[in-house]
């Protein structure tokens, strides 16, 4: 039995191998099989479709910049436009290498120069490492001591920024001039983000430069003639500053609202308005960028460029100011504030400011001024101070404070004389006017605005506060004092923003109030009569305005419409035009607003002695105004600490004209003069005025 079972082991393990060469063999024919099948379903079912998708492109779109749109006086007149220019332009590649700008930059200068190269030390370290050997020499010094493992672990960028440090430190750079511009250029194609395109020069390419750049642009790749743009001024620069300014290129977003520009599709180097007009109207004129669509296939070499939309230029505006008035009133603003300096009496001065407004719709008819620097002598064109500095303006503002005694009940049209004595408080000066003490024994409201009676006014203010005077000792007034005169001052538009259509514009400045708990009285008299707030220009224009056209308070613009703008170039369709906004009314009833249009014009046309402003009594069409004369003290920010500052003297003017049917309100101020002799105010007003009549009918014949 055992010999049996001996015998049978060899058969047993010979029929199990054939077996399992049977099982091997479907296996791999089975693995066999599928994948034959596999790659049936993949190139024969299918393989054209996946042969679409090896071959198919990425699209793309990319925005174009269009022109800005133009700028127009009131009558029509081109004020800014756009000059346009050929330039040399690159399109950076998604294939494109640093080597290959390096390469096209070294091309590219024996063409074109740059202008007033200005390389940073950084920019040359880029363009010395540009080159792959460069570069790789430096990587070897730079991770020397490092191994394989510890260099992996570090970035392109991290790599790439150890490698400008090492040169910046160890390697002196000494460029040839071919090499400073061919760094220049590299610099600016390396500013360039995928398919963006930027300038590699503008405004000022040669006509050879076009043609040579032309000629080699095949060896150029990415590199073309194109054509860019930049403001110009046909009639001049009088309105650059209200107008206000357009970023370069280079300079493109500004730093202090990059991400919501951003946000609302903008590039990094785009140009837009970075003050005033071209800030504040920003989305108008910079239109609708056109779009492109580019399709780069795999390889991402450009396949197809189909233009998507045209783009739209950007919308024009025209303007309320008249430039031919504007240059006129420059003119007379420079040429009285020359006879100052001649005179001698500017060596504390910030400058001159006037503004012309139509006080029945608010719309700004000039504005203009210069800023003085005494200690440089420099007189520069700053006509935006009309509405971002403040002064404190003096008599002026009595019209506000005779209205406010009327419209709160301190006064009457009927009842308004009031005592005119000086005021004595204790440890204080006399508070009094200008004139001698016992001129007047008393005044109505109409002879103290002609007069320009400070008493008056500081009367009055006592009277509206319940005071309780006895001469020489603290006065005893109302808490709210203060709360009550600026009240009534803002609702002519005093001491707050008037609304302008402007980026930038001074609310003023308010003194304190209270001192040791104690209202500060003396203070609240020099409020009554104009000498302890500041005020912008343009809020005193607002002021007058107001009182003008019978007590609205009128928005100020300076855009009269927005107007698109047709294919061929011309003018088209009004999309908008500003409509007059009146800010708020102020309540008084035609009795009293009498009591203050009646003080104004015996301002210019009263017979007394003391009648403030008689030289301007010949003007046609007839004025009325309020002089204004203010006290103060240079501030030298060289010397803030000075506890014996000069004196200074601020005179300003406020009127509109004609009396009757006001078309023009204005008002000036000559802040801090050493003395107030030369009437410089009436003189700057009297040559405004006519100049602003000359020029209407002018206009008009």
């Amino acid at each position: 039995m055992k010999f049996f079972q001996r015998l049978n082991r060899p058969k047993t393990t010979q029929s199990l191998l054939p077996f399992r060469l049977n099982v091997l063999l479907v296996l791999v024919f089975s693995l066999f099989a599928l994948l034959i099948g596999q790659l049936a379903y993949l190139q024969l079912l299918n393989g054209h479709k996946f042969q679409a998708e090896v071959e198919r492109s990425d699209k793309t779109i990319i925005n174009g910049n269009v022109p800005r749109g133009l700028i127009y006086d009131s009558k029509g007149r081109l004020i800014v436009d756009n000059q346009a220019s050929s330039a040399i332009t690159y399109t950076r590649s998604a294939s494109v290498k640093t080597t290959d700008m390096y390469q096209i930059a070294n091309r590219l200068q024996k063409f074109v120069t740059i202008d007033d190269v200005k390389l940073s030390k950084r920019d040359q370290a880029d363009y010395y490492l540009a080159p792959t050997k460069n570069y790789q020499k430096i990587l070897k010094q730079v991770n020397r001591g490092l191994t394989d493992e510890q260099v992996q672990e570090k970035s392109q960028s991290e790599q790439y920024s150890r490698a400008v440090k090492y040169v910046l430190k160890n390697v002196s750079l000494h460029l040839t001039p071919a090499q400073q511009q061919a760094a220049a250029i590299f610099q600016r194609m390396s500013s360039a983000s995928q398919y963006s395109t930027v300038f590699i020069k503008n405004y000022n390419a040669t006509a050879k430069e076009v043609a040579e750049v032309s000629e080699h642009q095949i060896e150029l790749p990415g590199v073309q003639v194109g054509i860019d743009s930049k403001r110009s001024y046909p009639m001049g620069d009088s309105m650059t500053s209200i107008i206000g300014q357009v970023s370069t290129e280079k300079q493109g977003l500004p730093d202090n609202n990059v991400n919501e520009l951003l946000a609302q599709g903008y590039s990094r180097n785009d140009r837009v308005g970075t003050s005033y007009l071209e800030q504040e109207y920003e989305p108008i004129l910079k239109g609708s960028k056109s779009q492109t669509q580019i399709s780069v296939s795999p390889s991402n070499k450009l396949t197809d460029s189909v233009q998507k939309y045209a783009g739209s230029k950007g919308d024009n505006l025209n303007l309320t100011i008249d430039a031919d008035y504007q240059k006129k009133l420059d003119s007379a603003l420079r040429d009285t504030f020359a006879s100052a300096q001649a005179n001698g009496v500017t060596q504390y001065s910030d400058g001159a400011y006037a503004v012309a407004m139509n006080p029945k719709t608010g719309a700004v008819l000039a504005m203009s001024g210069v800023h003085y620097n005494p200690k440089t002598n420099k007189v520069s064109d700053d006509a935006l101070g009309v509405m971002n500095r403040t002064f404190v303006m003096g008599s002026a503002v009595k019209g506000a404070t005779v209205l406010g005694g009327l419209m709160n009940g301190a006064i009457t049209p009927d009842n308004n004389v009031l005592p005119d004595d000086p005021i004595y408080l204790p440890s204080t000066p006399v508070k009094k006017s200008v004139y001698p003490v016992g001129t007047f024994g008393a005044l109505g409201a109409e002879q103290a605005l002609e007069v320009s009676s400070n008493i008056y006014m500081m009367r009055l203010a006592m009277r509206e506060g319940h005071a309780k005077y006895v001469p020489n000792k603290y006065i005893h007034i109302d808490q709210d004092i203060f709360k009550k005169l600026r009240s009534n001052f803002n609702q002519f538009g005093l001491g707050v923003k008037t609304g302008i259509d402007l980026p930038g514009e001074a609310s003023g400045i308010k003194g304190p109030t209270m001192s040791d708990g104690l209202v500060k009285v003396g203070s609240a008299l020099d409020e009554s009569y104009g000498n302890y707030d500041a005020y912008t220009l343009l809020q005193m224009g607002q002021y007058v305005s107001t009182i003008a056209n019978g007590g609205y308070r009128m928005r100020p613009y300076v855009v009269q419409s927005i107007q698109k703008t047709k294919r061929d170039g011309s003018k088209g369709a009004i999309v908008h035009t500003t409509q007059p906004q009146p800010l708020n009314r102020v309540d008084f009833t035609s009795s009293q607003l009498n009591v203050v249009q009646t003080g104004f014009y015996n301002v210019v046309h009263g017979s007394g002695a003391w009648t403030t402003a008689k030289p301007l009594a010949n003007i046609q069409p007839d004025i009325a105004a309020k002089t204004g004369t203010a006290q103060s003290f240079y501030y030298d920010p060289e010397n803030p600490d000075n506890s014996n500052p000069p004196q200074t003297i601020t005179l300003s003017m406020v009127g509109y004209a004609p009396a009757k049917d006001p078309q023009i309100a204005f008002a000036v101020v000559f802040p801090n003069l050493s003395s107030e002799k030369g009437n410089y105010n009436l003189n700057l007003v009297r040559s405004m005025v006519t100049a602003y009549f000359n020029t209407s009918n002018k206009d008009s014949q």
